[in-house]
């Protein structure tokens, strides 16, 4: 979890990969309408975010009822986000990916294919509740390599 330009789909997919788990790339799963408003540069409401939530909670509650291991990167800004997901799939873990605006908006600037612009980044910013200590979320800044906290999650799963 964590703002756009933060690594999520780099981290999500390699950790994938070293725990054999498939991965569900979250911004896959966005409505049309959303993806059209994010790269016309207008932030969504929590309304535009609720059929997106839904559909990442199904494939992790799926996930869970088939007994099968699943990463999925999303953004997942708010408690009550991550709340909704929880219900869904309740043994879920977040790895929360942060860094400095300036580093986010530079990774933003050099990404090119995607559809969220740079300039929405402050309203993420200005969106995000970072996970709190009762959420148990692993926490990681940017400025590590993805090897580093693909191997920093693995471990910190591996612990009771």
């Amino acid at each position: 979890m964590g703002v756009s330009g933060s690594g999520k789909t780099t981290v999500g997919r390699a950790l994938a990969q070293a725990l054999g788990f498939a991965f569900v790339e979250g911004d896959e799963l966005h409505p049309q309408r959303n993806v059209a408003r994010m790269a016309a540069g207008v932030a969504l409401t929590d309304a535009d975010r609720d059929g997106w939530l839904d559909a990442i909670a199904a494939r992790l509650a799926r996930a869970t009822a088939d007994g099968e291991g699943l990463v999925v990167s999303c953004s997942a800004l708010k408690r009550a986000y991550r709340d909704r997901l929880r219900a869904a799939a309740p043994g879920l873990h977040f790895v929360y990916l942060h860094g400095t605006p300036q580093l986010l908006g530079e990774r933003l600037a050099g990404r090119r294919g995607h559809y969220m612009p740079a300039s929405l980044l402050p309203s993420q910013l200005q969106t995000l509740e970072p996970p709190v200590a009762d959420e148990g979320a692993v926490v990681f800044d940017i400025t590590e390599t993805p090897v580093a906290i693909v191997r920093r999650v693995v471990q910190s799963l591996e612990q009771p």
